[in-house]
């Protein structure tokens, strides 16, 4: 039986997560074709990819950057229509121009786009933690009222995906499953105390030694914010309590997640560290493909270690916890700190160990808020960022 040829919508198509994907597209081309690419703001990059792709569409969020797309579209010869706007974005997330979406735009700015393709029914793959983390049970309400799919793609919950029984989604809170466990590399300052961690720059934050990615999920996966907004991901996916999700340190970024059940069987996924294997997993599931990536060889691995994090010197993953715990709400509330305060790290206006002070800050001053539509989610979401700004200038 001819494979079915799916449409994908690549929504991050610049970063290394849309990098990865559309080389495994690309080695796939009976099965799979990149129908609408978009990128933030690096619009020379996303003209590129259009010249090799020839996608129906091409979206820049930038709107000041619409009519350079659109030129360099049609200097190109190509019949690719141009788009800007965040509206634009979801229009054609839940359009009939793809059945198949990558949400990889990073922050909470691809929570528009992941629900109008859960609205749509379409099959979502999702490396957007912070969808989930702002709008988890809105999010999951529509895909199951939709119809739609979500396969996730960053490596830990994909892991869990093919670990638990299917349907996966909400499998944790099936009996017989005792608990998920979260693998993290610790990051580029596993072993530092807070003494060394108080002079960190930018630049070794964002130079991870196992992966290769973006610059604010490099410093998440650094403070590991990152294991935290993946463990309220978990809880949203899969349906697992706060206590029984766990985080275990594995420097090797071998095994990405495991799955513990009660008979005390523990299955786990391992993998080179390489995300084109959760994405062929994400496009061909419940088939397997090559993803160009190399075998594993564990006789020259040697070894496989296991510790548990510190978290007086990271202190981030104890506040997810924290955010977990109390609701909705104050994840919205973490995660809209979060990114403002790894924002002026990166632009040299706050401290490494200032992350966690302000994410602590904003916490206390709105975790208590209520919100549940959309609506009352962003607006939350808006005024913590505005609480965490001023901290930031006081």
């Amino acid at each position: 039986m001819q494979p079915v040829t799916r449409r994908v919508a690549v929504l991050g198509a610049t970063g290394s997560i849309g990098d990865s994907a559309l080389d495994v597209i690309a080695r796939h081309p009976d099965r799979f074709r990149a129908t609408v690419l978009s990128a933030n703001e690096k619009v020379d990059d996303l003209i590129e990819l259009c010249r090799r792709f020839r996608p129906d569409a091409a979206v820049i969020a930038d709107e000041s950057k619409f009519a350079t797309l659109r030129d360099g579209l049609r200097g190109a010869g190509l019949a690719t229509h141009a788009h800007a706007g965040t509206q634009a974005l979801s229009d054609l997330a839940g359009s009939d121009h793809c059945d198949t979406v990558i949400a990889a735009i990073v922050g909470a700015a691809g929570l528009n786009s992941t629900l109008a393709a859960a609205r749509a029914g379409k099959r979502i793959l999702l490396a957007n933690k912070e969808a989930v983390v702002v709008a988890g049970a809105l999010l999951m309400h529509e895909v199951a009222a939709h119809g739609a799919e979500i396969v996730p793609i960053d490596s830990e919950h994909n892991a869990i995906f093919q670990c638990l029984p299917h349907p996966a989604l909400g499998a944790a809170a099936r009996p017989g499953v005792r608990r998920l466990l979260l693998t993290a590399s610790g990051g580029p300052f596993r072993g530092w105390d807070r003494a060394r961690l108080a002079a960190v720059t930018p630049e070794q934050a964002c130079a991870h030694p196992n992966w290769s990615m973006g610059r604010k999920i490099s410093v998440d996966s650094a403070t590991l914010m990152n294991k935290g907004l993946e463990v309220i991901e978990a809880h949203w996916l899969f349906a697992a309590a706060p206590e029984r999700i766990e985080v275990v340190v594995h420097p090797q970024s071998i095994v990405h997640s495991l799955v513990e059940y009660t008979d005390g069987s523990v299955l786990a996924q391992l993998g080179n560290p390489d995300m084109r294997t959760a994405l062929a997993h994400g496009l061909a599931w419940p088939e397997r493909i090559e993803a160009g990536v190399a075998p594993l060889d564990l006789t020259a691995l040697g070894r496989l270690d296991f510790q548990p994090p510190d978290l007086t010197a990271f202190p981030c993953l104890d506040l997810a916890f924290r955010a977990l715990r109390a609701g909705p709400a104050a994840s919205t509330v973490l995660n809209a700190a979060n990114e403002i305060a790894v924002s002026a790290f990166l632009q040299r206006r706050a401290a490494f160990l200032a992350i966690p002070d302000l994410i602590a800050a904003c916490l206390d001053a709105l975790a208590a808020e209520r919100a549940e539509s959309l609506e009352e989610l962003l607006a939350l979401d808006a005024r913590a960022r505005q609480v965490a700004e001023a901290r930031l200038a006081a």
